[in-house]
């Protein structure tokens, strides 16, 4: 009885919290105003959360670091191309058909 009362406790902080930093910034308005130095940094935090996604699918195979295998090699591939070109569809292209041609013709 007493840890559905602590889990229900746990669930009003958590809305609370959450409510109360997304709230924030609507309740300030253009009175609250962040330093600029943060907010050049908040420039960066879409492609940190995306890399913090993607970087672990690719560097590891399952829980173990493999360096040689068909996802890195394609990545490589892909920032190699993005970097040159600023076609968006041909790093995909090109990334996936390595990655394909890794996997079928090595048997990974």
């Amino acid at each position: 009885m007493m840890e559905d009362v602590w889990l229900w406790i746990t669930f009003g902080l958590l809305s609370l919290t959450t409510m109360l930093t997304r709230g924030s910034f609507i309740l300030i308005g253009e009175r609250g105003r962040l330093p600029p130095l943060v907010q050049r940094a908040l420039r960066y935090a879409p492609a940190a959360a995306l890399a913090a996604l993607v970087v672990p699918d690719v560097l590891l195979e399952g829980e173990r670091f493999v360096p040689f295998n068909p996802k890195l090699l394609a990545a490589v591939v892909v920032v190699a191309i993005a970097l040159r070109t600023r076609n968006p569809w041909l790093p995909f292209i090109l990334g996936m058909g390595v990655l394909i041609a890794l996997r079928k013709g090595l048997g990974w």
